[in-house]
């Protein structure tokens, strides 16, 4: 049952999954979640702030984990754990951006909490008169007596996630509206005879007194956040790191996907029929070709995990089974050595579950850490294909060029998904049966 405006209930469980909701369609605008933690009505730093661009917490409270879309219906995550936030935090506040137009245009809008272990629904506000809003707070857990709450909020803002996150203390890296400097008015010309200035009598000045000497520099202001996303289409397929202000630290591609079972064949139990399922398992793979021609593959497969800090610069951190729970399988590039790198191939391949990518509401973001992400659904796929080509990244001297590619592969009877995309982008690498 969803709850009215301004009305609240006591949270049950300390593990929770909130899922902001609405419905896809022509000209519906995009919708992110995101989560403040506040004391006194404001964020403490802008570490405070969870969305896209800053997807967790140094708590661990607070999670964000992403987007799936279920046959237009679409739903954008955020795990929280309440014992682990902060006993200084009164306050998280639960909230939605609209990109690409007001929240009037978004039909279905709504935010569900949801037990994180059995699934439960614990609370539910559905919000139906949005008009020009780009920003909602939907939510909000409170503590109240030593136990937490959920109120359903619903206000709105006009000035979009910027507005919102200003609003709680956050400093945005946004350019800035300054109006222009008002003009004299006008009228005509007139000759004013203007006295000279008196003559201040001589003032005897004491030498400067130099400043004591400090031995560390004072700490630089932290860097402003920043709420630009690029998405990559047919239209506009690359995108320049060096333009995005993401060439250094670490990039860290993510790949999750729905957990689910899917039916592969029936058994007996105390004489019933009763159907058997198979896990689904995707993995997210790199070939990659250094600058010094060397060339290999990153992924689970055959335990190729790669390095991070010696060639070649890039690490998968494990083999995940379980899609979203675990936060799916990640591979870090280490883009402080990016004039090793010649070429870079992104692809995920379906080890077991599936015969397609078609309907498992997979998806791939490239996370720069001091560049906007870049987002990728698998959701495009029309053909029994089992190994998805998702993105080229090409050095250009001190610039890495990420190129949508969006190519699934169909590999022949024998041909492992591997062997298909090195044959698709001419790697020219020898191949030889892996496990895991």
């Amino acid at each position: 049952m969803s709850m009215p405006k301004g009305s609240n209930v006591p949270v049950p469980t300390s593990a929770l999954r909130v899922e902001l909701g609405w419905r896809s369609g022509q000209g519906v605008p995009d919708v992110d979640a995101s989560a403040l933690l506040l004391v006194a009505g404001k964020v403490r730093s802008d570490g405070d702030f969870v969305f896209y661009n800053q997807p967790a917490h140094s708590s661990g409270a607070v999670r964000h984990e992403g987007k799936r879309n279920d046959g237009g219906q679409v739903t954008d995550t955020l795990s929280v754990d309440l014992t682990r936030v902060e006993p200084v935090v009164e306050t998280v506040v639960l909230a939605a951006s609209a990109d690409g137009g007001p929240f009037g245009r978004v039909p279905g809008l709504c935010i569900r909490v949801l037990d994180a272990r059995g699934g439960a629904e614990v609370a539910r506000f559905e919000s139906a008169d949005a008009t020009v809003e780009t920003a909602f707070v939907l939510g909000e857990f409170y503590r109240r007596q030593g136990a937490w709450k959920f109120r359903a909020v619903g206000q709105g803002y006009g000035s979009g996630l910027e507005g919102l996150a200003t609003d709680y203390g956050i400093t945005v890296d946004e350019p800035q509206h300054v109006a222009p400097p008002a003009a004299a008015p006008r009228g005509p010309a007139t000759l004013v005879q203007v006295p000279p200035p008196p003559v201040a009598p001589p003032v005897t000045v004491p030498p400067p007194v130099a400043p004591p000497v400090t031995t560390q520099p004072p700490a630089a202001p932290p860097a402003p956040v920043r709420l630009s996303k690029v998405t990559l289409t047919k239209e506009a397929p690359s995108v320049s790191l060096s333009k995005q202000g993401g060439t250094s630290g670490a990039m860290r591609v993510n790949l999750n996907w729905e957990v689910r079972k899917q039916f592969s064949g029936w058994g007996s139990k105390r004489g019933r029929a009763v159907a058997m399922h198979a896990d689904l398992d995707l993995d997210l793979c790199a070939l990659y070709e250094l600058s010094d021609g060397r060339k290999g593959v990153v992924q689970a497969l055959g335990n190729a995990f790669g390095a991070l800090h010696q060639p070649p610069y890039i690490y998968l951190d494990g083999d995940d089974r379980t899609g979203a729970v675990a936060g799916g399988e990640n591979l870090t590039i280490n883009l402080d050595h990016k004039q090793s790198f010649r070429r870079i191939l992104i692809f995920v391949t379906i080890y077991e579950g599936a015969r397609s990518f078609a309907d498992l509401h997979a998806t791939v973001t490239l996370q720069p850490q001091n560049g906007a992400p870049v987002d990728f659904s698998l959701d495009e796929c029309t053909v029994p294909s089992t190994v998805c080509a998702l993105a080229l990244i090409t050095g250009s001297g001190s610039d890495l060029v990420i190129q949508r590619e969006a190519r699934y592969l169909i590999p022949a009877r024998g041909v492992s998904p591997q062997r298909t995309v090195d044959h698709a982008y001419g790697w020219g690498m020898n191949w030889t049966p892996g496990r895991k």
